[in-house]
This record gives structure tokens, sequence and C-alpha cells, in this order.
């Protein structure tokens, strides 16, 4: 069985002497502990397991051997600076974590030798596809199922956990949207937690799902969404803000890059729980939420574990690198035959 070559590195360049990002990654340690894993680790981490779990082999950073063979397929997953780290001959996935969009290396397909491209979800495929054309794919990580797993109703004492991943426009959303949905969950007397996107460790979030009834999600959109997945994993319904609209990063919007819609639940579907698009709706929909709530209308570890689970989502990804193989008549990966074959999530 010839093993995946994986590629994923966080950027630390040297900042004023060579050689100082030692030092500094260690000092960071001792000052603010562990670092915290962001969303690009967490898909090169959970694709890793899933790989473990279908027992398929795989080499991480190792560049002596992709050199000395540029038949092999090269699994680039982050981040940009793995582009120019050596002289890429070899056939080339790419993604999901390198580019937020194609203008950020509008040569990329003539100066590199990817055959193929994926990236979180389907409303980004669609982005992308105008300058990727049929090379790009739709891919999405999996789920830890068994660490993001339900306990009983008796051990949740949070009615509501609101996570807040509001990221531009704060002093707009912060009044005509958090503040009133937060003073509306005080007027029907719920317990409400609030967790901010960036502010916490993942066990912070992990034993606060294990607390809770439901969420509520605000975002305004989502290439993936593993947070708001890791909670449909726990069976913790969810009343979703999907404002729709354009793409909103400042970064290129409205100046470099208009398209929509988006969405900021990209997975899901009527398990998983309701959906609202704005303050207005909001109201409505929170009194439907909770009726479903009381009637276990949802069940949302079902979807996830039909569609986003770590298996599901590393034999996706195997059944890319081997269309890319077949291509190149290079020996398969095949992992044991009696685990199944697994369909793409809708």
């Amino acid at each position: 069985m010839l093993p995946l070559n994986l590629f994923y590195e966080e950027p630390d360049p040297d900042r004023w002497l060579p050689l100082d990002r030692f030092p500094r990654q260690a000092i960071r340690r001792l000052l603010r502990g562990p670092a915290k894993i962001g969303g690009q680790k967490r898909v090169f981490l959970n694709l890793c397991a899933g790989l473990d779990r279908l027992g398929v082999p795989y080499r991480i950073n190792n560049y002596r051997h992709i050199r000395r063979h540029p038949e092999e397929v090269a699994c680039i997953l982050g981040k940009t600076q793995l582009l120019d780290k050596i002289r890429w001959q070899n056939p080339i996935l790419l993604g999901p974590a390198i580019l937020s969009h194609p203008c950020d290396r509008p040569d990329l397909m003539q100066r590199l030798p990817i055959e193929k491209i994926v990236v979180p979800g389907e409303w980004m495929r669609q982005m992308c596809e105008p300058a990727f054309g049929d090379r790009v794919l739709a891919w999405p990580v999996g789920i830890d199922t068994e660490q993001w797993r339900p306990v009983p109703d008796s051990l949740k004492d949070i009615d509501i956990l609101l996570y807040d991943k509001v990221r531009w426009q704060r002093g707009h959303y912060g009044p005509e949207l958090i503040q009133p949905i937060q003073a509306l969950l005080a007027q029907r007397g719920l317990k409400v937690a609030v967790l901010r996107y960036g502010a916490y460790q993942e066990a912070e979030f992990h034993h606060l799902l294990r607390r809770s009834r439901a969420m509520i999600f605000l975002c305004e959109h989502e290439t993936q969404g593993i947070a708001y997945q890791q909670a449909l994993a726990c069976n913790v319904p969810i009343l979703a803000w999907d404002r729709g609209g354009f793409w909103q990063d400042p970064s290129y919007y409205p100046s470099k890059v208009q398209y929509g819609p988006v969405s900021s639940v990209p997975y899901w579907d009527d398990r998983c729980g309701l959906k609202f698009a704005s303050l207005n709706e909001f109201p409505a929909q929170l009194d439907a939420f909770l009726a479903g709530l009381s009637q276990r209308q949802f069940c949302p570890r079902e979807y996830i574990l039909e569609n986003l689970t770590l298996e599901c989502c590393a034999r996706q990804y195997l059944d890319i690198v081997q269309s890319i193989q077949a291509h190149f008549a290079i020996q398969p990966i095949t992992p044991p035959p009696q685990l199944s074959q697994f369909p793409y999530p809708a």
C-alpha cells in the first residue's frame, strides 16, 4: 500500500534574526499556554485521524521523499507558504486550507502542477469554479463522533449556548443583532452561556456543549463550519443565523469580489434545527425552535453520522487522490476491503 504524502505547516517565519522563531515559540507557550487549534489545523488533524481509522498510511512533510518521487501525488493542505517551499514537480492535490479566493494567486494553475483543488463546501466551490473549472471539488473534513458525542439530558443545566462568531461589522451587529437576541432569550427566562469565537480553548467548548440543550449559532458565513458540526455531533440542535447574501470578508468585499449567496450552515438538513435570516424572523423561529426541542423534533447527530464522520470524509479524500493516481497510472491506495463506500454529503 503506497502511503499518502501530506504537507501541512503553520506559518511562523523568523522575525528579527535567523532562527528566532524557535525561542519565540517557546516564550509564547510559557506566557499563553498551549496554542489554540485553529480551523485549518483541525482539518489536517481530523483527516489524519480518519486515515488512521481506515488503515491508510501516510507521510507528513517528507520533502526528501517527494523530491525523489516526482510521480507521486503531493497532498498540500495548508498554508500558502508551502506553495513556495520547494520546486514542486509532483501532481498536486491542493487544499482545503490554501486559498480564500482564486484572485490571491491568479497564476496558480499555470505555475504549479495542480491536478485537483478541494475547498470546504459547495458555495465556495461555485465561487472558485470560474477560475479553476472542474478541477475544484467540495470536500469537508470529518468530525470525531467519539470525542463529540451526546450526554444524558440529566447532565444539562444550560438552555442555550450562544456561539458568537460574528467577525466583521461588530459595531453594527452588536446592537442590531447580538444584544437583541440576548434580550429576547432573557425575556423567556432561558439560562444562557455565551462563547465568543477565538477566545476559548476547544476543551471549554466541549465542556459547554455537554451542559447545553441547544445552541444559537451567529456567523456571517462558513465554508464548512467545524464548530457547529461538533455541536451537531453532540446531538445539540442549532438555531442558526443564515443571512445569505454576499461573501462578506472585508479583504475582498466589495472592492475585489462580490459573490453570493453564501451560507452559515453549508452542511445541514431539517434534523439539525432551524434557521433565521434576520432579527425580524428571530422571535418566531425561536418559539418554533423551543417547541421543537420540547417535542424532541431534532436529531442532529444522525445527520453527522450519515454524512460527516472521520471515516466517511477520509474515504472521500482518498477517492480524490486515487482519481489523480489513476490518471498518472500510480499504484492505488486500497483501504481494508471490509470498509464500505460512504456517499458524499448532499
